[in-house]
């Protein structure tokens, strides 16, 4: 038997023979070509693009039906590529220049633009680059005459391996027959483990070399919940896989009889359960998974894949549907654009940056682009109407940010009010905490808004200087370190001593280790994935505050995340149950 331990990227337990998927090695030859054939060449090189681009299109809305528009909105990306000038402009010009056969020129190029990439030290350089080699291979493997391979071959419940699970592959996958995936590489927030997450298949990723460890033949057990992944295991351990892959399917039924119930503890504290959503489908989905609201509406995804910004009555209906599905008497906390990092808008011309994350996005750039900005406001403003709308922006930095966009609110405001344009004026307006430096000024911001949420995702790898998509520094993301523990608690107490609300809705909130200590230390609202609501209901009506106030200031005094999380786990045992 051999054991793997990587990163855990989706709950549960998969039992099943190896399915290994591995690319064909693609032997690109160059070839001279006559004069005469140079334009023939063009020609199919552009034949083959369109080909590719129906292709894609087809993949994408295949993956819109199965996943969302978020994750589909990837193929945009991809079909970007593939329309790009100075990419396939190069392409088209070196098989002129140089009288070289199409494929040739593909590979050329694309190896050029990679290398590039290669110097460039930056997570959204690096997930270009991955789109761009998905993009490569399959316009190589039509000019070829390579057909691609696909996951739509599995016949039987199968475990599959692979380097990584591309958006191309994902768009494949059958969940009735791929039971558990297994990559070499890939983190918690890479596209291979957000997909996963979302067709709730357990998963383990960024295991380095496994694919060349395992063969079809082999038996393997993926355990997504403690991220092993066991090849070849003795028959009792297969038993007990199976023991637990049983109880994980029965618990799964048993908490959706919590769907109605409230989120209150065995000392009567109640607290929201709220859900993060990207458009109207998510918040059905939410629905149905028992969220009290919604505590991150990502606005972000109303502007991707697409050629031009949204109107104000686009994402006026937007809005406004998902405040009547929830209707007065449940939040949805809609964030203002926060476009820049990894979410590029193509048709804004965004400069290119060294490091994005710490660039030119979010708020700073509806700052900037206050025409935007307006619009948008206009159309949360409008649709508060309709529901409990709340506000707020992200990647606040100073209190002079905060009072520049509240200024900006205020015009939109009167011009509604001069157009006769019903609006909700009394409108809560909060902040995005993910800034150290507003967490350590919570004091100050507390005087000014009406309600923090903490985007722990940020906050985290802000704190700790560690990017949370390279998997070569992912030991230094550390939601549980005390650094990060700490400023947590003082942005609760900061804004309790002013009578605000607190909210979390980065991925912490849901995390079931992590929740006895938000409780403690008082949070008010957890907004998570719709899949962990319930099961972070089962624990919170199983928990009395008292207890996890204790907890809490037991784990502020501790000086590592391993420590803290050894200590929740045996204080709180029934977390390893659930």
């Amino acid at each position: 038997m051999m054991e793997w331990t990587g990163i855990a990227a989706a709950a549960g337990y998969a039992l099943g023979r190896a399915f290994l998927l591995q690319e064909q090695e693609l032997q690109v030859s160059k070839q001279n070509l006559p004069p005469e054939k140079v334009e023939p060449e063009i020609s199919r090189l552009e034949e083959e693009i369109r080909q590719a681009i129906e292709e894609i299109k087809m993949i994408r809305e295949t993956t819109r039906q199965k996943l969302g528009d978020e994750q589909a909105a990837i193929f945009d990306a991809h079909i970007m590529l593939l329309n790009d000038p100075e990419y396939i402009g190069g392409i088209k010009e070196k098989i002129k220049s140089e009288a070289m056969n199409a494929a040739a020129a593909v590979q050329e190029v694309t190896d050029q633009f990679l290398s590039l990439f290669a110097g460039i030290d930056n997570e959204y350089i690096r997930e270009r680059a991955l789109d761009l080699q998905d993009v490569s291979r399959r316009l190589l493997r039509r000019l070829l005459g390579i057909q691609s391979l696909s996951l739509g071959d599995v016949q039987d419940q199968v475990v599959l391996v692979t380097h990584d699970l591309t958006p191309s592959d994902a768009a494949q996958l059958d969940r009735g027959k791929v039971t558990g995936i297994v990559t070499n590489i890939g983190g918690r927030t890479s596209h291979s483990a957000i997909m996963a997450r979302s067709m709730e298949i357990p998963a383990v990723v960024g295991l380095q070399d496994i694919v060349a460890k395992v063969t079809p033949a082999d038996f393997v057990i993926v355990d997504g919940n403690e991220g092993k992944v066991f090849i070849n295991p003795p028959d009792d351990l297969i038993q007990i896989y199976r023991e637990k892959q049983e109880n994980f399917e029965f618990r799964k039924r048993e908490f959706k009889r919590l769907v109605d119930e409230p989120s209150v503890t065995q000392d009567g504290v109640r607290v929201e359960l709220a859900a993060n959503i990207g458009n109207p489908d998510d918040a059905r989905v939410a629905l149905e998974n028992g969220a009290e609201g919604i505590g991150l509406y990502r606005t972000e995804f109303l502007y991707m894949g697409r050629n031009e910004l949204p109107s104000e009555e686009e994402q006026f209906a937007a809005y406004k549907a998902v405040a009547a599905l929830f209707g007065m008497n449940h939040p949805v906390v809609i964030r203002t654009l926060d476009i820049g990092g990894d979410k590029e808008l193509p048709y804004m011309d965004m400069p290119k940056e060294m490091n994005p994350f710490l660039g030119y996005r979010a708020i700073r750039l509806c700052l900037d682009r206050t025409d935007i900005f307006k619009t948008q406001l206009k159309a949360i403003l409008r649709a508060g109407v309709y529901g409990n709308i709340k506000m707020m922006y992200p990647m606040i930095a100073t209190l002079q940010e905060l009072r520049a966009a509240n200024k900006v609110l205020e015009e939109v405001k009167q011009e509604l009010s001069a157009a006769n344009i019903p609006f909700n004026d009394a409108m809560e307006v909060g902040i995005m905490v993910e800034i150290p430096s507003v967490a350590v000024l919570a004091d100050q911001f507390a005087k000014e808004v009406d309600f923090f949420s903490i985007g722990t995702n940020d906050l985290v790898q802000y704190t700790m200087a560690a990017d949370r998509m390279n998997e070569q520094v992912s030991y230094l993301y550390q939601p549980f370190n005390p650094a990060v523990l700490r400023l947590v608690q003082h942005v609760i107490d900061a804004a309790h001593a002013a009578g605000k609300w607190v909210g979390m809705c980065g991925e912490m909130a849901g995390d079931l280790t992590a929740i006895p200590i938000l409780l403690g230390m008082g949070l008010d609202e957890f907004s998570m994935s719709a899949g962990s609501i319930l099961p972070a209901r089962s624990l919170i009506r199983q928990l009395n505050q008292q207890d996890m106030g204790r907890i809490a200031k037991t784990v502020l005094a501790m000086d590592s995340a391993e420590a803290i999380k050894a200590f929740v786990e045996r204080e709180v045992p029934l977390i390893t149950r659930l």
